[in-house]
């Protein structure tokens, strides 16, 4: 299997908890910590932020969307694309993050 194959297949069981002990499981908590800590320059986290860049969505905004996953977006987090800084997130950060805004859906 090549690396980024098996990347993705971890990525997934450890997200979705396929055959992955409770323990591994996401943390909204942790991913809210992490998000106020890396992300609430670009983006607005919490609905007590007041400021944060006009050209980016906040994190409620994505929740919204409807075809929001947080298996898609925790990938997503581990590949930055060009307009977001490279952070060194793990899988288990970038999980958490997703984890987070998953819970901002309303």
């Amino acid at each position: 299997m090549r690396a980024g194959a098996r990347r993705i297949w971890l990525l997934l069981a450890t997200v979705s908890g396929l055959g992955v002990p409770p323990a591994l499981a996401a943390d909204a908590d942790h991913g809210a910590d992490l998000a106020r800590r890396w992300c609430a320059s670009c983006h607005v986290v919490t609905s007590s932020q007041t400021q944060a860049s006009a050209d980016v969505p906040s994190f409620a905004s994505v929740a919204r969307k409807p075809d929001f996953s947080p298996e898609r977006l925790a990938f997503f987090l581990l590949d930055p694309h060009p307009k977001m800084p490279n952070f060194p997130l793990s899988r288990t950060e970038a999980a958490d993050i997703a984890a987070y805004i998953g819970s901002l859906r309303r």
